[in-house]
């Protein structure tokens, strides 16, 4: 009788034992499936990330060559308007210069009309007697 015990104990405690191992596997897969279901959205969120800062790594070389072609553009306007403020100021020179010349001619003008008559005019103090 002992020994039908002992056996009996010995059964039960391998049935618990397989119990209990099964429980243990069934744990331990449910912990893997919850870390790899984790690692999932993490990842997903690791991959959404990654392809965020890839358009933005895209989009600030595009920025980049923008604002370099605007600088660029930008110096070949002030070019531009210094060259025509030159301009402008050439003009104005040469225009000063044609009102110089002018009232030169004007002045050169008026002593030779004025010469021209004095010529033409008889000397009072000249008298002739004939």
């Amino acid at each position: 009788m002992l020994s039908s015990m002992v056996k009996e104990h010995q059964l039960k405690q391998q049935a618990r034992k397989e119990v209990q191992e099964r429980k243990k596997k069934a744990a331990t897969a449910a912990a893997t499936a919850l870390t790899h279901s984790l690692v999932d959205y993490l990842n997903s969120g690791v991959a959404q990330a990654y392809v965020n800062q890839k358009k933005l790594d895209t989009e600030t070389k595009i920025l980049q060559a923008n604002a370099t072609h605007f600088a660029k553009q930008t110096a070949q306007w002030l070019k531009l308007v210094e060259d025509f403020n030159q301009s402008l100021k050439e003009i104005g020179d040469v225009e000063n210069w044609a009102r110089s010349i002018e009232r030169d001619m004007h002045t050169i003008s008026n002593a030779l009309e004025y010469a021209y008559k004095g010529n033409l005019q008889p000397h009072s103090t000249h008298v002739h007697v004939y």
